[in-house]
């Protein structure tokens, strides 16, 4: 078993993948759009990609790549986001004068660096990649902002556990396959979908309505511009089924209100856990 993510190794994602797939082997890319080359290609067997956190918002470039891709989502699953700072072996705080990590975790351990402001927060592309450097480098004057699993990947100490400012830190994942290879889960209780509408009063109005007419509950939307039409869009909807024949049922009838929709996937819904 072959899976890709997007990240170094002992990323948040080759968490999240690890929870999933605990035997898999993790191929690591650089960019999303490499992680649905991989898959598409043949070349992996299933990518485990973040779609949303409870804080920073949805990761909408993997809207985008799930629209133009040929695959779907196999399940979702909810990862807790635990930030560590992470040193050479050895190091002190006191020796510590930058921390490196993806500014998405600088910004979530604001509190951190309130308490420490001699302590400079510098951007870097990964979480993990961030630990990698510091390995590499061995600058003791230099931490890492991470993952457990990146401390460990990499040889790094834990100077300071779950530093983050917020508990309620969560994000979303999706285990994606080619769309050939997703079997119907007859558990499924969720449903991802996109569709656009065409650009006059009360189109978006009446496929929202599709769905307050099946019973269903909308969870989520999400709007994006479509590429190369100025003010056109395409919305991302989540929304959990009551039964598998209303969700076919609300496939159908949004058909007749919209120029596309497309399924990304039907699965069951992910439960939180710590």
């Amino acid at each position: 078993m072959q899976v890709a993510i997007q990240g170094e190794l002992g990323s948040f994602s080759h968490e999240a993948a690890g929870k999933v797939f605990s035997e898999a082997t993790i191929l690591p890319c650089t960019l999303s759009a490499d992680v649905f080359r991989a898959l598409s290609q043949k070349e992996v067997d299933a990518a485990v990609i973040p779609i949303e956190n409870s804080l920073a918002g949805s990761v909408v470039e993997h809207y985008d790549l799930l629209l133009d891709n040929d695959v779907a989502i196999e399940s979702e699953s909810l990862l807790r986001i635990r930030h560590n700072l992470i040193v050479v072996p050895g190091s002190s705080l006191e020796s510590v004068q930058s921390v490196y990590s993806h500014p998405v975790a600088l910004a979530q351990c604001r509190r951190f660096f309130a308490q420490h402001p001699e302590v400079e927060a510098i951007p870097f592309y990964d979480t993990a990649g961030s630990v990698k450097q510091l390995m590499e480098l061995r600058d003791r004057s230099t931490a890492a902002i991470a993952s457990a699993r990146a401390a460990e990947c990499y040889g790094g100490e834990i100077l300071a556990a779950d530093i983050e400012d917020n508990a309620e830190n969560y994000t979303r994942f999706f285990v994606i396959r080619r769309r050939d290879d997703v079997l119907r889960n007859p558990n499924a209780d969720k449903v991802s979908l996109a569709f656009t509408v065409e650009n006059r009063p009360g189109t978006l109005v009446a496929a929202l309505e599709v769905f307050a007419s099946q019973g269903t509950n909308l969870t989520k939307i999400e709007s994006r511009p479509v590429q190369g039409k100025p003010w056109q869009y395409v919305f991302y909807v989540d929304y959990q089924l009551s039964t598998q024949i209303r969700a076919d049922i609300a496939f159908d009838l949004l058909r007749q209100h919209c120029s596309m929709v497309k399924e990304l996937g039907r699965y069951q819904a992910a439960e939180r856990a710590d």
